[in-house]
């Protein structure tokens, strides 16, 4: 219940930020313009390869692995899908994280400075935070490192729904095992083991999103990078890990889920529905990083407090 109160008032905390300068919506919105004119063409281009791969993925009608010869579905990559791969792979990488970083600096400090009661700055004030104040370098290692990371987490679960929808898939298209009512068991085994691995898997990739985005935001506002800032952000988070993988949760539903929904009603071949996606996907990048930022002033306040408390203890049993 304590770790559930803390995810609200830090959600709470983190909405009132926009609302208390006019500049900070300004100044998040012109930031956002290069990711979100980016991420059109980009969602675009992903979408469209998502369905294609789910294409190569289903077996051929009437196909049967007991007909005596094997279905090579990697085979059936075409020279041009594997360099939109390559293509994807590339622009996630450079050009998305490049846009996302530049965002994320002027809303970690924007956000950071309302937090704690400072003055709003203005746009003026906030193109010198950014080009002549923010230490670019420490962040850029600290997001270098959570990148890579973050990704072979998003891999891991990538290749868990991908084998679960190839071996699933092979028990509803194998019509030898529909006319032997072998596919319900087979499908709902594949499904608990596949699902129950997935689960664990993302639970652990919650509780790291919060300490990986958590140590860009240290990065930011204090001295400290790479493992250093990984090793802190760790230590500050430990008291509120609960409410940190909630926090995590509500965004990774918000992006996974208005891509899925995006994916079923053909928004790839629709500009204004790709819009529309893209827009409330700049929304709730902004609007987490406000969340990693408050929930970072929170954890350091807390920490800091248990620290004091007990240095207070020690001199007060050195006293007696």
């Amino acid at each position: 219940m304590k770790q559930v109160q803390e995810f609200l008032h830090i959600v709470t905390g983190a909405l009132a930020i926009p609302y208390r300068s006019i500049n900070f919506v300004i100044s998040s919105l012109v930031t956002s313009l290069p990711l979100f004119f980016f991420l059109i063409f980009y969602e675009m281009i992903f979408q469209r390869t998502v369905l294609e791969a789910s294409e190569l993925l289903v077996l051929p009608p009437g196909y049967s692995e007991w007909d005596g010869y094997k279905y090579d579905q990697p085979g059936r990559m075409t020279k041009d899908f594997v360099l939109k791969l390559l293509l994807l792979g590339l622009l996630y990488l450079v050009p998305f994280h490049f846009l996302e970083f530049f965002n994320m600096i002027v809303t970690v400090n924007s956000a950071s400075k309302l937090h704690e009661g400072e003055k709003p700055m203005s746009l003026k004030e906030v193109a010198y935070e950014i080009f002549h104040k923010a230490r670019l370098k420490d962040p850029l290692i600290t997001y270098v490192y959570v990148v890579f990371l973050s990704t072979c987490g998003l891999l891991g679960l990538m290749w868990l729904v991908i084998n679960w929808y190839i071996l699933s898939g092979r028990f509803w298209d194998d019509e030898y095992l529909l006319e032997k009512q072998i596919f319900l068991s087979g499908h709902v085994l594949v499904t608990v083991i596949f699902g129950a691995a997935f689960i664990a898997v993302l639970i652990k990739y919650l509780d790291w999103c919060v300490v990986w985005n958590t140590s860009i935001v240290y990065s930011i506002l204090e001295k400290s990078y790479g493992t250093d800032a990984l090793m802190t952000s760790f230590y500050f988070s430990r008291g509120s890990k609960q409410s940190g993988r909630l926090l995590m949760l509500v965004f990774f539903i918000w992006g996974f889920g208005l891509r899925l929904t995006c994916l079923y009603a053909g928004c790839s071949e629709r500009v204004s529905g790709i819009t529309i996606q893209v827009l409330l996907l700049c929304i709730g990048n902004v609007l987490k990083w406000v969340v990693c930022t408050v929930y970072f002033h929170n954890c350091k306040k807390r920490t800091l407090e248990k620290i004091d408390e007990q240095v207070g203890l020690d001199d007060k049993n050195v006293n007696v």
